[in-house]
């Protein structure tokens, strides 16, 4: 790894990691200080990222994963910067469980002990909107439609440069295009195990909005950036293997969907309110998950609509997949894929049977239609959200006691913040009329 960082003639190392609410963090270091990262880890004061370590138990040790090194493309040559994705370890060594990636590793390691290994695909939605005065605004860069493309897509050049600097850091993009609303995009990169996949969620977000801002453009992965229209989703495909093969797929089954993969889906839906609050993570995300913009709000699966929370794609064989609707992309991906793969585990060893495939329109049924087809609905705030989290002995256990405690901490002042402030809305409804 030295050979490699001094061939590439890099100057600078980014050691990044996330907190809990899945932001990436991180410290700079000289090249000459990297044999003492990848021997010894570097060590960094936690008490000042949200959700880490309290003052007394500060001293935190960051230590490279090696196979997420990369350079990063839009560095200038002369003054290469590489990165590298940490752990976060106590400074005896042991990691740190608050640390989401290790969570997700231990959640993987015990689908590994049932012989199942978890892939994940993401498909990230953002909105490209213009820099006024130096500021982000919400201003439109582009009036384009679902698969616009230029003149209308102005942006297709960003979109460009956003794939070309990714695809140098070793993303396998698999497609890009405009999404339905007006300045949002999506980039499909190829899926891979949950821990990859996470990683490379992290680095999407962080290599977006860089390259945005060198275009004088702000990417936002905010849920619902703008009232009236669509917000930006994370379909999250997901797939369990074993010996090899695709764990979801059985030729003789209805459906050709194994009983494991009705199983997991089953355990997904059944701690679907829960799953909510992690991946569906701010205030804002509850104004997207709202009929009438596409997003899923009804807790219930399909093999033939779009509608439903849980939908099975088309593709049989190893590319038979769930794909949860729900998430958004300001999501922590680690916890958030760590909660799917836990809620679906549960399903498997307890043989829950799913409810009955849901082949109708959900959005055109009446609310007696879906009562009595026994469908519910996600959370409607973050507050209701975080309650059903803090319920559920399962995904507290998966998260582990320090970050369930951030997590209800964050949620409770978030809400606060939220509830007592008074709105644009508010004002201009009764400044007037009172």
């Amino acid at each position: 790894m030295l050979e490699k960082i001094e061939k590439d003639k890099v100057k600078f190392i980014r050691l990044q990691f996330s907190d809990i609410q899945g932001q990436i963090k991180n410290v700079a270091i000289p090249a000459m200080q990297a044999e003492k990262a990848l021997t010894q880890g570097i060590s960094f004061d936690g008490s000042s990222i949200e959700g880490f370590a309290r003052i007394e138990e500060s001293d935190m040790l960051l230590r490279p994963d090696h196979s997420t090194y990369t350079v990063l493309p839009w560095r200038p040559e002369e003054a290469r910067v590489a990165r590298f994705i940490c752990d976060v370890h106590r400074p005896d060594g042991t990691p740190f469980e608050g640390d989401p990636r290790y969570i997700l590793k231990k959640t993987l390691a015990e689908a590994a002990e049932m012989g199942y290994t978890f892939n994940t695909g993401p498909e990230l939605e953002f909105f490209l909107f213009k820099m006024i005065n130096g500021e982000p605004s919400v201003e439109f860069q582009d009036h384009g439609g679902y698969f616009d493309l230029a003149p209308t897509d102005l942006a297709e050049n960003v979109r460009r440069d956003i794939i070309l600097a990714l695809t140098d850091m070793g993303f396998e993009i698999e497609a890009s295009h405009h999404e339905v609303a007006e300045s949002q995009h999506e980039i499909d990169f190829k899926y891979g195990d949950a821990l990859k996949t996470a990683d490379n969620v992290v680095t999407f977000r962080f290599a977006t909005k860089t390259i945005a801002l060198l275009n004088n453009l702000h990417a936002t992965f905010m849920a619902k950036p703008v009232y009236g229209i669509n917000g930006s989703g994370m379909h999250v495909n997901c797939s369990l293997f074993k010996d090899g093969k695709n764990a979801f797929f059985d030729p003789d089954a209805p459906l050709q969907l194994s009983k494991v993969s009705q199983h997991f889906i089953a355990g997904v839906l059944n701690h679907a309110k829960s799953i909510t609050r992690v991946a569906n993570p701010t205030v804002n995300s509850y104004k997207r998950l709202v009929p009438g913009y596409e997003a899923p709000v009804y807790i219930a699966w399909s093999a033939s609509n779009r509608t439903a929370l849980v939908r099975v794609p088309a593709p049989r064989g190893n590319s038979t997949r769930i794909e949860l609707r729900s998430p958004d992309p300001t999501c922590n991906p680690y916890l958030t894929f760590a909660s799917i793969l836990a809620a679906g585990i549960e399903g498997i060893k307890n043989e829950i049977e799913p409810p009955a495939d849901a082949s109708k329109n959900i959005f055109h049924m009446t609310e007696a239609e879906r009562q009595q087809a026994h469908i519910d609905t996600l959370p409607g705030d973050l507050i209701t959200a975080n309650r059903h989290f803090m319920e559920d002995d399962l995904l507290c256990s998966t998260c582990g006691k320090h970050v369930t405690e951030g997590l209800n901490s964050i949620a409770e002042m978030e809400w606060d913040s939220y509830r007592t402030a008074v709105h644009p809305w508010e004002v201009e409804q009764y400044l007037t009329r009172y």
